[in-house]
């Protein structure tokens, strides 16, 4: 009887240490299940040239039910545990009482074992069903997954690595998540630059889609010359030609394409700019196939590709437009209808490539390999060689800086290189559009240049031993300044400004008409030699009303000077019964009639979508 009460105090003792230690157990598993993130690794089957993806686990989910849980197992097993600590404490009590309750002890020892196997077999049946719970709540959850913790992962076969997506390793803490990357800004994005002098003030496109995005611009003006030729012909700009007639400037046409980092752009060029465009260069002249026909009808047209690189670097290849001198080509972009001889005199447009790079979303620097100053074709036997830095810090502030060099633009003489150098600030020091007055800016431009080689330099005349001179100054100097005000939320806008230039040797004038002259025929009525001296200065004065981001009604006034006979005067610079001879040539007992002042006014309607 004594071995039997020890054989069961044993196994008692030991039931109830082998419960504690369970219980011990499954109190340090929820500890670390509540304080530890959970590595998860997943793969999944994908389809043959298909990729994986990512199976996205509810993270509160899958933290908080596990736990609860083991916090079930740790109750019913505390249960079990107490329960047999009753037997064993009535054991100990029994082995002290006297042999007389023999009979009553055996009875008690065989309940005591009847309950325990009771308990241990209701509490395996209760695991086996929290187990079972717990495997089908899992495979409802994520079905046809394998998931594996970190510590006990099997090791995956080549063949099932080259199928599935490779393993992720994903922890649930939210704060190791790895942040999104982010996008670059894009160029000058930060800021409104609709204010700027020779920028389009359109803040919406009409209408966009992912490969094509149209453009269409019409430029219809009236000018009014005070001196009245009797031709009605107007020379020395590169924006008004007619007078007291009401002209087609520019109709465009056209807009950009972009698909897949391919880019391109294409805008016509229908009107009195598909003539007075062309006759500004001579370079077509040198070869055949007759360029000045085949590119009249083009203001730009090019194509490139868009690098995902720094900020943005597009590489561009055929005619785009120059902003030597600030103003654009079109007059819907400007302040002012005729800007000064700064901006008027020097390049529209270039042939060639050119090379946008934008280090950082406020800097763009763009150099040029192009076929000349202004040019269909090249001159001589040199390409012209560029570039532009344009600078904008803030949204207040714009800086540019308009370089050339290493050309030979002079036809016939190779050896004759021009230098030029533009530089352009705008500030808008006023900002208010709460106010009637609510906008006010300005622009500061400066140029200098000159051409070296075949007798001309650029520092001074040079004069050989016998005082005569060998070599003329052939220079170029110039600044124009302009201030604009707009009111009422834009709607109304008044510019003034002008400027000066001193161009000795007249190699940037703009040559007059005369008897249907052009840069390649030149004509004796208007010499454009090495000393030949040409200074001029101009104002104006221009109202706008926009009651519309895509039209403008503008009036001008503009006053013009020269220290010798320049613009059309009552005479007129066309012959009797029209042009007479070779373009430019002399027609005898006839003179142009050229004056040194015009005085004009202008009514235009400007339209950009």
């Amino acid at each position: 009887m004594k071995i039997t009460q020890i054989v069961m105090v044993f196994l008692c003792v030991g039931a109830v240490s082998f419960m504690l230690r369970v219980l011990w157990a499954l109190v340090r598993e929820r500890k670390n299940m509540t304080s530890r993130a959970v590595e998860v690794y997943f793969s999944k089957y994908i389809p043959p040239k298909k990729r994986g993806e990512l199976i996205v686990m509810n993270i509160n989910t899958d933290t908080l039910k596990l736990p609860a849980k083991a916090g079930k197992r740790i109750a019913l097993i505390a249960l079990v545990a107490t329960s047999l600590t009753v037997p064993v404490h009535s054991q100990q009590a029994t082995s002290n009482a006297a042999s007389s309750g023999s009979s009553q002890a055996n009875a008690n020892n065989n309940q005591v074992s009847q309950e325990v196997l009771q308990e241990l077999d209701a509490m395996k049946k209760r695991i086996e069903q929290l187990e079972n719970q717990l495997k089908q709540r899992e495979a409802s959850q994520q079905p046809d997954t394998a998931d594996h913790t970190a510590k006990t992962s099997t090791p995956t076969s080549d063949a099932a690595v080259a199928s599935s997506q490779p393993t992720v390793s994903a922890e649930l803490s939210p704060e190791n998540t790895p942040p999104e990357k982010k996008e670059k800004a894009a160029p000058f994005a930060f800021a409104d630059w609709t204010w700027l002098n020779g920028n389009p003030r359109t803040k919406d496109v009409v209408f966009d889609s992912k490969f094509f995005t149209p453009e269409v611009r019409a430029d219809v003006a009236y000018h009014y010359d005070f001196n009245h030729p009797m031709d009605d012909t107007i020379g020395g700009s590169s924006e008004v030609f007619r007078s007291n007639e009401v002209s087609l400037t520019d109709l465009g046409i056209g807009g950009d394409f972009h698909y897949n980092n391919v880019r391109a752009r294409v805008l016509s060029q229908i009107g009195l700019y598909s003539t007075a465009t062309p006759r500004n260069d001579a370079s077509y002249s040198r070869g055949q196939w007759d360029l000045a026909d085949a590119y009249r009808y083009v203001s730009e047209a090019y194509g490139g590709y868009h690098l995902d690189v720094m900020h943005g670097v597009n590489v561009d290849a055929g005619i785009f437009l120059s902003y030597i001198g600030l103003f654009s080509f079109y007059n819907f972009d400007n302040w002012a209808y005729q800007p000064s001889y700064v901006s008027s005199n020097t390049p529209w447009f270039f042939t060639g490539l050119r090379i946008q790079m934008f280090p950082t979303e406020k800097l763009k620097i763009e150099p040029w390999i192009i076929n000349g100053w202004q040019s269909y074709a090249r001159y001589n036997g040199r390409l012209g060689f560029g570039g532009q830095v344009l600078y904008r810090p803030y949204s207040w502030l714009s800086m540019l800086t308009n370089n050339y060099g290493a050309g030979a633009d002079a036809l016939g003489l190779p050896n004759r290189t021009r230098y030029h150098t533009d530089n352009s600030v705008e500030v808008k020091y006023y900002d208010h559009p709460e106010k009637f007055l609510d906008k006010m800016a300005f622009s500061l431009t400066g140029d200098a240049g000159c051409e070296s080689g075949a007798g001309v330099n650029c520092t001074g005349n040079r004069k050989n031993a016998q005082g005569q001179i060998i070599a003329y100054k052939q220079s170029f100097l110039g600044f124009m300044a302009y201030n604009r005000w707009w009111f009422h939320r834009d709607r109304y806008g008044f510019t003034v400004g002008g400027g000066e230039i001193n161009n000795p040797g007249r190699y940037l004038v703009l040559l007059p008409p005369i008897n249907g002259a052009t840069a390649t025929s030149g004509t004796a009525y208007f010499p454009e030699n090495p000393g030949d001296p040409f200074k001029a200065w101009d104002m104006s004065a221009t109202y706008d009303y926009m009651p519309s981001q895509y039209i403008t009604f503008r009036w001008e006034f503009n006053h013009r000077h020269a220290n010798v006979p320049y613009f059309s005067g009552p005479g007129g610079i066309t012959p009797p019964g029209g042009n007479t001879g070779a373009p430019g040539s002399v027609v005898p007992g006839w003179e142009p009639d050229l004056r040194h002042t015009e005085d004009r006014g202008t009514m235009a309607i400007l339209v950009k979508f």
